[in-house]
């Protein structure tokens, strides 16, 4: 097993939070990806952390490709993808590798996120796992949009979710080299929710798993205020649902997304943000402008599972729950077990068409 952080000009991060991740390694081998830093990243894990493996590449490759590259070099059955700025806690790795090797269907893992900040409440990259409502939005158990709930045992369990987060991913390394890992397109931003619904398209499993908890300070790379972060999740969440969403269903989920884009674009501009409205149109414009790229990855995704098919996944709109019913909790979203957990393995799906799209 080997755990995995990739960093780029993370000092300060690398001095707060490595020592834990030595402590609490539990034999696992300790990686540090350095993404071309302009600080002395490297001068400080070579002082301080001798025993850490730091591979380094040339340029900033971005999280997707910085880690492709990197995993390329690295032998163990696990990984354990980690940022820089997570805090982990005693015992954090045992239940997840139990958790992979008790079910060999199981590809990824992640624990409970709880906030660095506030550390009674969730953390936004992960909570208590990751959904997606049919629109192909996402969320968390413990995360709404930007509200987090209270910790208090409510997700103590383990299950089969949509998507694990990138904070902090077991993966089966068998797994993610038969995906080629992370679609490097993306840069950065929702490329975990994007392997995870491959994985789950490939026959595999996603999981949490609640005994698992780690501390999360987020917002470490870019802020969410950002408009390159706009940008990013514009393009990406439009690019995830085209790549993965199944044929039935493309285009009504296309359309309302793109739709719901220059609503979200509209409210920018009504608060000010012009900065993110127009970031919102370039996304658009991208993703348009490299749209063969898209639809080349599309048919390297099959075979894809329709909503009904897929654990994790809420079967309404959470923009018009949120913002129209006022949902702010999970469990007020009412998603029947049967409808968000379905019996039904990805091995009897419906099967797909096999003609252009």
């Amino acid at each position: 097993m080997a755990v995995v952080i990739l960093n780029w000009n993370g000092r300060e991060l690398l001095r707060q939070f490595l020592p834990g991740v030595l402590a609490y390694a539990d034999g696992a081998h300790i990686v540090v990806v350095d993404n071309a830093s302009t600080d002395d990243s490297v001068a400080v894990l070579a002082r301080d952390f001798p025993t850490v493996q730091v591979l380094q590449h040339p340029e900033n490759l971005g999280f997707c490709e910085g880690y492709n590259q990197a995993l390329r070099q690295v032998e163990a059955r696990y990984y354990v993808l980690l940022n820089s700025d997570v805090a982990v806690t005693p015992g954090w790795l045992p239940p997840l590798r139990a958790r992979l090797e008790a079910r060999p269907a199981i590809a990824a893992c992640q624990p409970k996120l709880r906030s660095y900040a506030e550390p009674t409440y969730f953390e936004y990259a992960g909570a208590g796992g990751g959904y997606l409502d049919r629109l192909g939005y996402p969320f968390c158990r413990g995360r709404l949009f930007d509200t987090l709930e209270v910790d208090h045992g409510q997700y103590d369990d383990a299950r089969p979710v949509a998507w694990a987060t990138g904070a902090c991913m077991m993966v089966r390394a068998s797994a993610w080299h038969a995906l080629d890992g992370l679609e490097k397109a993306f840069f950065a931003h929702m490329e975990e929710i994007d392997l995870c619904w491959r994985l789950w398209n490939a026959g595999q499993e996603v999981w949490y798993e609640g005994r698992s908890v780690v501390y999360h300070v987020g917002g470490g790379t870019l802020h969410k205020s950002n408009p390159r972060k706009t940008y990013l999740n514009f393009r990406n969440g439009l690019a995830l649902v085209y790549k993965n969403v199944a044929r039935s269903e493309l285009y009504s989920v296309v359309g309302t997304r793109l739709f719901l884009d220059w609503v979200a674009a509209l409210r920018f501009l009504t608060q000010g943000q012009l900065p993110d409205a127009r970031a919102i149109l370039r996304a658009h414009r991208d993703f348009f402008r490299h749209r063969q790229y898209w639809k080349i990855r599309r048919r390297a995704a099959r075979p894809r599972l329709r909503t009904a098919e897929r654990p994790g996944v809420y079967g309404g709109s959470l923009v018009w729950a949120y913002f129209a019913r006022g949902c702010r909790t999970f469990t007020a979203l009412q998603i029947p077990d049967g409808a968000a957990l379905p019996a039904q393995s990805p091995a009897h799906v419906h099967p797909e068409s096999q003609g252009k799209v």
